[in-house]
């Protein structure tokens, strides 16, 4: 094995002939990893609706990929062949056994329609996705790995940054534009046959293109069929299908998205006629007269805004999250509602679109704005979860004109969940709502609420709360479907699984001497932890904040890594200052960030808002980057201690469950404790530094 000269005992991996440099592969190499992680969440979310429930469940799986694949980097002989022929097995058996919901009853579901599930059931469907994105990530990461035994540690690490958010802006790029999954498949063939088609004898580049084409021709031509489907089409969020019939002689849009019927377009007599409680926040509010400002949160299709202009609004504004759907409202919804001059429509989160706007309304509503199928203890942030705390509710009172009133409907399936958002509204206006519950298993229900109590008109009392209704969820805990203070324990054994198969996993890809050769980066594995939990509350803070659109998501991951690098590049150029230094400033920061919270951020005009959330949530991010740059450098095994903090990484993420009972904020506490782990177990002494 040959030794790389500029880290001294480092153990560099073998060489193989490539048609490129080592930065120029090192980058391609590192793109396509992020790429191709951020393509499986989303191909992979559109196919099985399990992943639904545990969201992060690729994520954590292509952590453990990416450290084992780094970790094997120094020792593997052969290219990794395995990646690509995982990749073509995977894709083929979810596109044979997609998981999709059908009709039926579950209890462990919350969601307003059909619930059963066509396909694998999830003890068998969910482990073949773990392990196949484990598998599947630690090819790209062993090239990574390879790349970084040739290189000096901070060159390495910084074009490995510079191909990730290369990676990261691609992706973006494609959602942007709604591109199918072909394309996206198409990427991810021509990065890997470039880095993995050697340039050696005809007969070995041969063998190597068919190893690797074979089973990414079978990609691509699975994506291929589900790209050209006339019926499939794609948001920055779902796989949104759509078919479209007449029943009794009425036209019918249905609108399905990531296998789970979503919403109908559908007439507005004939939808009040069959389903007259659409109508009842007309005549609960306003003592039944016409409001002439409605604001509808979650407009979907359009179905909701018709209804409106039924019912005598003179002014609609129309805000939903997902350009596709509401696309397709205006140009398929019988009542093209969208092309009416009254409405205007806004692409925006329901709750960024208050914090923003000055306008009175005298009917705010959010109609059915559930993004998809949720567990009974859900952990993770779904695209509506802001809307439904006190906070929320309270937001919408603000911007309510005199006599104005605020309402919701959904299908809640659960009696305590009515109660709770009738607690929200009761806490948030000062007054019990009315609440209108229509009876059938899946438990509609409208609650609507007046600015004051006169400017409501009840058909049926509230009853008030029972002894097992959870109180509001709130900004820090916006989980509203879980019931309990407690994980689940369908969570917990889940992330027991987990954790353990990254430890037999890392044992099995070191051969039995990872352990030994990361016990020395204990501190690095801490880094990598903490690290996982800011970037984690950055990304429900700005949610929070700005929305939980794919831009703003897209715009943090992206911020995120503009501040490793920008800690990378001043580590290399400049004397930094002494660890214990940074430690502090480390702390600093996420002192910073819990003595000034996102509730506090929120009363800020937008502008002065955003760049004081970039200040406090970058700083700690930069000084633990700065901290991690300097250690790194000085590290004996560069791949083993690389490993050692991508698996430190995957722990964050399942210490990110424990907001479910600390919420985000606690969350920056789990974070310090962590850093404060790395700090004692940090090498003493002075380290000759390798740059």
């Amino acid at each position: 094995m040959a030794v790389d000269s500029s880290t001294p005992g480092q153990v560099s991996a073998p060489a193989w002939h490539s048609p490129f440099a080592v930065r120029p592969r090192l980058v391609l190499a590192s793109a396509l990893m992020l790429f191709l992680e951020l393509a499986l969440i989303r191909w992979t979310g559109s196919n099985v609706v399990h992943l639904s429930y545990f969201s992060n469940f690729v994520l954590l799986g292509s952590f453990l990929g990416i450290g084992i694949g780094i970790l094997r980097s120094s020792r593997a002989k052969q290219l990794p062949y395995y990646s690509p022929i995982a990749l073509g097995l995977l894709v083929a058996v979810i596109a044979w056994k997609p998981v999709t919901v059908n009709r039926g009853n579950s209890s462990s579901v919350i969601y307003f329609t059909s619930l059963e599930t066509t396909g694998p059931p999830t003890w068998a469907i969910l482990p073949i996705v773990f392990i196949a994105a484990a598998v599947i990530l630690a090819g790209p990461a062993e090239l990574v790995g390879r790349c970084f035994g040739e290189l000096p540690r901070l060159t390495a690490y910084r074009f490995d940054l510079i191909g990730s958010l290369a990676g990261i802006l691609l992706f973006t790029g494609l959602s942007f534009l709604g591109a199918p999954p072909i394309w996206w498949g198409a990427i991810v063939t021509i990065a890997f046959l470039a880095l993995m088609v050697p340039q050696q004898k005809a007969t070995a580049t041969a063998l190597s293109a068919a190893l690797v084409a074979s089973p990414l021709l079978v990609m691509v031509g699975v994506l291929f069929h589900e790209s050209t489907r006339p019926e499939n089409s794609w948001s920055p969020y779902y796989k949104v299908q759509t078919s479209g019939y007449d029943w009794q002689g009425v036209p019918l849009l249905t609108i399905t998205v990531n296998g789970v019927p979503h919403q109908q377009a559908i007439p507005a007599d004939s939808r009040l006629q069959w389903e007259p409680q659409y109508g009842l926040p007309y005549e609960r509010a306003n003592a039944g007269k016409a409001p002439k400002n409605v604001l509808i949160i979650g407009a979907g299709s359009g179905s909701d805004v018709a209804i409106a202009l039924k019912k005598g609004a003179e002014h609609v504004d129309a805000v939903e999250i997902d350009p596709e759907i509401r696309d397709i409202g205006k140009a398929r919804h019988p009542d093209r509602p969208y092309q009416d001059p009254r409405v205007t429509s806004y692409i925006d989160d329901g709750r960024a679109f208050l914090s923003r706007t000055d306008k009175k309304y005298d009917l705010i509503l959010l109609a059915l704005p559930d993004s998809l199928t949720l567990v009974n203890g859900a952990s993770s942030l779904r695209l509506e979860s802001y809307l439904f705390t006190q906070q929320a509710f309270e937001s919408a009172k603000e911007h309510l004109a005199p006599g104005g009133a605020f309402a919701m409907y959904n299908y809640y399936r659960e009696t305590w969940l009515i109660d709770r958002l009738a607690l929200t509204a009761e806490k948030a206006f000062g007054h019990k709502p009315c609440v209108d519950k229509v009876g059938d298993d899946l438990q509609q229900a409208v609650v609507t609420v007046g600015l004051t109590e006169n400017d409501q008109t009840c058909g049926t009392a509230w009853a008030g709360k029972t002894a097992i209704t959870p109180p509001p969820a709130t900004d820090n805990r916006p989980f509203l479907y879980l019931f309990t203070d407690r994980i689940p324990s369908l969570y917990l054994v889940t992330l027991g699984l987990v954790l353990l198969a990254g430890l037999i996993g890392v044992g099995i890809a070191g051969g039995g001497s990872s352990y030994r050769r990361m016990r020395p980066y204990a501190d690095l594995f801490l880094l990598g932890a903490g690290f996982m939990l800011l970037e984690t509350k950055s990304i429900t803070g700005f949610a929070l904040l700005f929305g939980t659109t794919w831009v703003v998501n897209a715009i943090v991951f992206a911020g995120v890594l503009v501040a490793v690098l920008a800690a990378v590049e001043v580590t290399r150029r400049f004397k930094t200052p002494p660890v214990k230094v940074m430690y502090v400033v480390l702390g600093a920061g996420l002192l910073l960030s819990w003595v000034f919270p996102d509730s506090w951020l929120l009363s800020m005009p937008v502008g002065l808002r955003a760049l004081v959330a970039v200040v406090i949530a970058f700083t700690p991010i930069f000084a633990a980057n700065v901290i991690f740059a300097k250690r790194f450098t000085d590290t004996a095994d560069g791949t083993a201690s690389f490993g050692a903090n991508l698996l430190g990484a995957m722990l964050g993420g399942c210490l990110e469950y424990a907001a479910l009972l600390i919420g985000f904020d606690g969350l920056l506490i789990i974070a310090a404790l962590l850093y404060v782990g790395a700090f004692l177990l940090r090498p003493k002494g002075s380290p000759v530094v390798h740059a």
